[in-house]
């Protein structure tokens, strides 16, 4: 099959070739992939650690080629959105018959294909907040992929969203549009305290946001973008600065059950409730420049790759 290939050779470590066809186990479906959307994660991590010849690719949508031999999962031919920790730039993929949701039959694969890692992250990582309603939210690095998603999700759940982006002159409308209330630069400079923070920066940010939890408030860190470390002051976890805050570490792969979850969030970006915030979309001949733009931080929102003829 026709693949994207890791190659450090090639311009942003990726090439076109030949992959071999992968062979599904008992419980993984078989799908033929229509689009993908890119994660930073994999354009850092996954594509300058990986050996040469590797498939990478967490988030794919398509059509299931072949069932689950268990009969797990869905059918042959039905529309899907798929999650795995490699293998979705390319022609096939096989996947875990639990990391699979299903799609409305007016769903956009490439606007679906946002979903597995950004707003799969967004959604279970407000279910660690517990009830949202009436609460005000936190959401850093709100013009990223999952920050954009959680903005919509926690104005969903009837939250007072706060977005906290660099530069809220630059975003600040559309992220009020997407259901932001509030729009700050930085979590310090927010005035009430929050119930709940989704950090997807790391780092002093993430030391910020704990400061403006209100008590028995919780900080999900999901991100960590900043490379850098997450210093506390002393006595910042003083039960007397602020009863009962916790943070809580996140990693969506651990999280089960999240096949409905997919299916739930695919009917809301194809009913339009959603936003998928696709910044760059194009053919996969042209990955390379999705990469360099992905790696400058040069894209706010989601970038997607449509299957194309040059496979």
């Amino acid at each position: 099959m026709r693949a994207l290939l890791v190659d450090r050779s090639a311009p942003a470590g990726l090439r076109l070739g030949e992959a071999p066809d992968p062979e599904p186990a008992p419980h993984q479906a078989l799908v033929r992939v229509t689009a993908t959307s890119l994660n930073y994660g994999e354009v850092t991590a996954v594509v300058r650690n990986a050996p040469d010849g590797a498939v990478p690719g967490w988030d794919a949508a398509g059509v299931v080629e072949r069932a689950a031999a268990d009969g797990s999962g869905p059918a042959a031919g039905t529309p899907v959105v798929t999650l795995g920790f490699e293998g979705a730039w390319a022609e096939y993929r096989a996947v875990d018959t639990s990391y699979i949701g299903t799609l409305p039959g007016n769903a956009d694969f490439g606007a679906v294909s946002t979903i597995p890692v950004a707003a799969g992250s967004a959604l279970r990582a407000l279910h660690r907040l517990g009830p949202i309603l009436g609460r005000r939210v936190l959401v850093t690095g709100a013009t990223g992929g999952v920050g954009r998603y959680a903005v919509q999700l926690a104005r969903l759940g009837g939250a007072h969203v706060v977005a906290s982006t660099g530069d809220p002159g630059a975003h600040g409308d559309a992220l009020r549009a997407l259901g932001a209330h509030e729009v700050v630069d930085r979590p310090s400079s927010l005035g009430d305290p929050v119930h709940g923070v989704l950090d997807m920066v790391g780092g002093p940010t993430l030391v910020e946001a704990y400061g403006r939890l209100a008590e028995g408030g919780t900080l999900v860190a999901v991100g960590h973008v900043t490379g850098e470390p997450e210093t506390f002051p002393f006595g910042a976890l003083s039960g007397d600065l602020g009863h009962d805050r916790s943070v809580v570490t996140f990693f969506l792969p651990s999280c089960g059950g999240l096949a409905p979850d997919f299916t739930w969030l695919a009917g809301q970006v194809a009913s339009g409730r959603l936003d998928p915030g696709i910044s760059w979309r194009g053919g996969w001949q042209k990955a390379q420049e999705a990469v360099a733009l992905l790696l400058g931080r040069r894209l706010h929102g989601k970038a997607v790759l449509d299957l194309g003829p040059v496979f």
